[in-house]
């Protein structure tokens, strides 16, 4: 199984990107997909990752962090077994790796997630 992400980059604040992820060993559209950031380390400190987006497998419904709704669009391929994030309208504080992942679980949690990309860069100057 293989997540690979690619469309991340430098951009200005205010400015777009679209993330890519396709997979290969794994049928995306029998998961529930998502993409995620890192976030603070857990009570263990172990690095934890935020569901900065994701499609629930079961139901179809899309999910977004508060934070990105209104200007962040995640969608999916089927044919091409692949899933997007649009990022519009970014800001300095959505700098980060942004990785791609699909599990069984159908929830916000990392935990849940079997596959997982290595993530691609994303860097927001002001």
């Amino acid at each position: 199984v293989q997540l690979v992400e690619s469309g991340g980059g430098l951009v200005q604040a205010g400015g777009s990107l679209r993330l890519s992820c396709v997979a290969s060993g794994v049928t995306l559209d029998d998961h529930t997909i998502g993409w995620f950031r890192e976030g603070p380390p857990n009570e263990r400190g172990r690095v934890s990752y935020i569901a900065v987006a994701y499609i629930n497998g079961s139901d179809g419904s899309t999910h977004y962090l508060d934070s990105v709704k209104g200007r962040f669009t995640m969608s999916s391929d089927k044919a091409k077994n692949m899933m997007y994030l649009q990022m519009n309208g970014l800001v300095p504080e959505d700098s980060d790796v942004y990785r791609c992942a699909a599990g069984f679980g159908g929830s916000v949690y990392d935990y849940e997630y079997d596959y997982w990309g290595q993530g691609t860069q994303v860097t927001v100057s002001s």
